[in-house]
């Protein structure tokens, strides 16, 4: 998915316009958030320069907000900043790829574990809700809101480990392979969206029975499969 074309969305300006209200804060929230989906969904290819007078002109905003947006995507690792020549696209050799998927999918198995020890009934409703939400985003073939989704749960399931050293380190890391989990679910010669359907109707079945050790191993293989999917690999 390298496709540059930027289209018109939403944009700085327009959010103002509909409400005076809104904090410089969540201007800044909003904007970082579009921003983040932009290059996660694959609009960049890895290792492309990030086009910042076009991005400037598709949000309507000046170069300092902008810049303020990238510094935080520098620090989440989906971007590399430049001395003087800007920013690019972070890309990930094979090995880097093999290396921090298999380290994520440990930190989710021992959050999947943890949970399973400390998560309450009311959370797993929540957890339940937001897996509905998901599966009618995955019939509706609405790639961006089911990765919102399946994100949501992954982090709902960390904040159930109540362990924030593990929550901290996961947040260090988790944004290097953003953009890798959400293409492998696009990966061409297999049906790799429907397999990750498929593996957190059990990660959800695994949860509601607070199987602790179940839950760690699906989890770790859920990883396992999207790192393969990427790769290209069966």
């Amino acid at each position: 998915m390298t496709d540059t074309t930027l289209e018109p969305r939403e944009d700085h300006a327009s959010l103002v316009a509909q409400g005076d209200d809104k904090s410089p804060g969540s201007l800044h929230d909003e904007l970082l958030g579009k921003l983040r989906d932009f290059i996660v969904e694959g609009n960049l290819a890895d290792g492309a320069r990030v086009p910042e007078r076009a991005l400037c002109e598709q949000f309507n905003i000046s170069r300092t907000p902008l810049r303020e947006a990238l510094k935080v995507l520098a620090a989440e690792g989906l971007i590399e900043l430049l001395p003087n020549r800007g920013a690019r696209i972070r890309a990930l050799s094979p090995d880097d790829i093999r290396d921090l998927f298999d380290l994520m999918g440990g930190l989710e198995a021992l959050a999947g574990r943890l949970a399973c020890e400390r998560i309450s009934d009311e959370e797993i409703s929540e957890i339940e809700q937001i897996h509905h939400d998901m599966y009618r985003h995955y019939l509706r073939r609405d790639m961006h809101e089911y990765f919102r989704s399946n994100q949501a749960i992954h982090q709902k399931i960390l904040a159930a480990a109540r362990n924030p050293s593990l929550t901290a380190t996961y947040a260090n890391l988790s944004g290097r392979i953003r953009r890798v989990r959400y293409t492998a679910n696009l990966a061409r010669g297999r049906d790799r969206w429907g397999e990750a359907m498929r593996e957190h109707e059990t990660i959800l079945d695994a949860l509601r029975r607070r199987s602790g050790g179940e839950l760690a191993n699906i989890l770790f293989a859920h990883l396992r499969n999207k790192r393969k999917a990427a790769q290209g690999q069966v």
